[in-house]
Formats: structure tokens, sequence, C-alpha cells
């Protein structure tokens, strides 16, 4: 019986080689029928929050994988959720997919089984955050930044700087901006801290802000030490973010196109800009887990992931990048302008996340992630 299973499996994942569709009951004779993803808030929509938005019930019609979804709101937990196992895929950022590669959660792709690869985005086909000695370890599937949202009637012109976030000051409307501000709950935070610093204070000599020797390690903590006394909250709910800035008085944060668009579409006064030190961002890649039970289900999700309609419906939805150009064009959900006003002509700007690692290009030896895990949650805590 495991035999037979074995092959029967081998010969449908040939059949997705060659491109050639699968029906529901094909599946059900696999004994697969469902895949299981590790996905960030918003990702995965089937038209619960919002009708227009739904890219799960026609993949699940047309291939009978039912999907079940766990949302994960910051990589420390994906990278823990994938430790526990039980999940097909999960949708890395930068700052996980590394780990997850060498810690052999995740396992290599296929890109002959993916049959639209060759119409993603050149700039992330081979990006390091999941290329690793020539081996894709997954699918590019959206990419964005980390702006600055900003109330409009505190204001009233965009802020050009991170200052108003990182240090004691009265803004525009002449109250300070002690417990108005927010920062990400997260310690991939601390390369924000590390951008902003490589512009403000040169003699640091920051030439990456994933890679920080001690000396300007240091420094960064004592910026973040600095900030906590003007935090309002640490936050990795977008929900709660968007409910701050709503009733909580917050003026001024780092957060994802997401929660923007989704407080502008509600009326709120908000906006965001990409301040002159520029801005960190996440890439994100749909990986294929190690010890996958459906990797047919899976391999249909990774084909499904980039087809023009779900890549442009979900950069609508979330306020990201697609990562197939083409989905930039006719799709009524994300407009004409979508993809350049999501930065599309931004990738340039960004300092996308990755995993920091003791060993690194630009010193030699850096303060690795565990370091900034242990600190952040120090400094989180007034320490």
């Amino acid at each position: 019986m495991i035999a037979s299973r074995f092959n029967a499996k081998t010969a449908l994942l040939s059949l997705l080689s060659c491109g050639i569709g699968l029906s529901a009951n094909v599946f059900a004779a696999s004994g697969e029928g469902e895949v299981n993803i590790i996905a960030w808030p918003g990702y995965i929509e089937r038209g619960q929050t919002d009708p227009a938005y739904d890219w799960v019930t026609q993949f699940e019609q047309n291939t009978g994988c039912s999907v079940n979804v766990k949302t994960a709101s910051t990589s420390d937990e994906m990278v823990s959720l994938m430790a526990k196992g039980g999940y097909d895929l999960v949708t890395a950022s930068g700052d996980s997919s590394l780990r997850l590669i060498y810690g052999k959660r995740v396992q290599p792709i296929d890109i002959n089984k993916i049959n639209a690869w060759d119409t993603l985005d050149p700039r992330l086909k081979n990006a390091p955050w999941f290329t690793v000695n020539g081996q894709h370890y997954g699918v590019p599937f959206q990419w964005g930044p980390n702006l600055l949202m900003y109330n409009t009637q505190v204001f009233k012109s965009a802020p050009t700087s991170w200052k108003v976030v990182f240090e004691p000051m009265t803004l525009p409307d002449g109250k300070s901006n002690q417990g108005r501000v927010q920062a990400y709950d997260g310690p991939i935070y601390i390369a924000d801290a590390a951008l902003y610093l490589k512009a403000t204070r040169p003699e640091l000599n920051i030439k990456d802000p994933y890679e920080l020797n001690e000396t300007q390690y240091a420094a960064v903590l004592d910026l973040l030490r600095q900030q906590h006394s003007l935090i309002h909250r640490y936050w990795h709910d977008y929900n709660v973010q968007m409910s701050d800035f709503k009733n909580e008085g917050v003026a001024a944060s780092s957060a994802w196109p997401f929660q923007a668009n989704a407080l502008i579409s509600s009326g709120e006064p908000i906006a965001t800009t990409v301040p002159k030190e520029g801005v960190t961002g996440w890439a994100d890649t749909t990986m294929l887990a190690t010890d996958t039970k459906h990797p047919i289900c899976a391999y249909q999700w990774l084909n499904w992931s980039i087809t023009p309609k779900l890549q442009g419906d979900l950069a609508a939805w979330f306020g990201s990048v697609p990562a197939v150009p083409q989905a930039c064009d006719n799709n009524p959900l994300l407009g004409a302008k979508g993809c350049q006003t999501n930065g599309y002509n931004d990738f340039n700007k960004v300092t996308f996340w990755k995993t920091p690692r003791s060993k690194c290009d630009a010193e030699g030896t850096c303060v690795s992630y565990s370091r900034w895990t242990k600190d952040y949650i120090a400094i989180m805590g007034g320490r």
C-alpha cells in the first residue's frame, strides 16, 4: 500500500511538471486533498473579509485541495510553527527564510515544476534571502516597504525623517511625541534603528543595517533604549495598530502599507512616506516544508500563487508589490497605477529584511540574530 501510494504521488508530480491540470477526484485518489499554509495576515483571502478579495475558492474548485491557513504576526512565530511541523508551506520574509533553510525546515523546490517561473520579476528570481548555493528554496510571492505612517492632522506635511519616532521632539501640533509613536514588536526592527544611524551618524560607518559590529550594535541599542520612553506600544497585530491610530492618539509609526490602506479607505486622516534615510522592507517567499505531507497540493498552490490575477488582487488588498510584473496590468482592483503607488519603482530604495548572522560580509564578525532577539526583548521590557 505504501509503495503504490508513493508511485501514485510520483506520477502525479510528474504530471504537474508538464503543466497538466488535475481534477479534485485525482487528489482524493492520491490521499491528499488539502494544503496547510502559515501566512502573514491578509495574504490568503477567501472573501470572508471582503467578497471582492478571494483567491482561495477558485483554487479549491480547480484542484480539490482545501486550503487551511494559520496566520502568524511575526517571522519568529513562523519559524517556531515550522519547527513544530504539520505545515506544507510558509510565506516567509527575508528575516526568517535563511533560518528555515539552514535549520532544514524547508526544502529546495524544482523550478521546472513552476510553470510560470519565467514570468517572475528578475529582481527577485535569485534573491539571496531564498537562494543558497544556486538552489531555490521557494517561490517569490510579494514584497513591499516598511513605511512611516503618520496622522495628517498632526503632520500637515509629510515628515522627512525617522527622527520623529526615534528622538524626543515636539511634533508640528505643538505636543511632545512621548507616548505618541510606536515601533515594531520584532528583533528585526533593530535594523530600522541601524538604518537611521547609518544616515545620521556616518562616523559609525554602518554599511549594512543587518551586519553590525559590536561598536555599531551598541550605538543602535542606545538609540532604541532612548526610544523606549517615547513608545506608546510595540506593535505586531495590525488590527491593534490601526485601533491605536484611530482611538489612542498615536501620531507616527513604522507600518505595512496594509494598515495605511485600510485606515485611509475608512476615512481616517492617515498617510505614508519614505523618509530621507530610506526604509527597510520585506520580500516574502512561499517555501515548501521539508516534511510536507501534501506535496502535490503544495506544488499546485505554488503555481497558483504567481498567477497574475491572484498577484494583482493581493497587491491591491495588502498594499504590496506583485512578484509578477504582468499582474500590474489590467487588474480592476489594483488599478492602472496601483503598482507604482505601492512602490514598484522603489525597489532599490528598500533595504530588505535578512537574517543577521555572526559571519558577515561587512566586518567578518557581526552580532548574531540570537543576540538581537535577547536584547530587543530586554529593550521592550525597559531594560
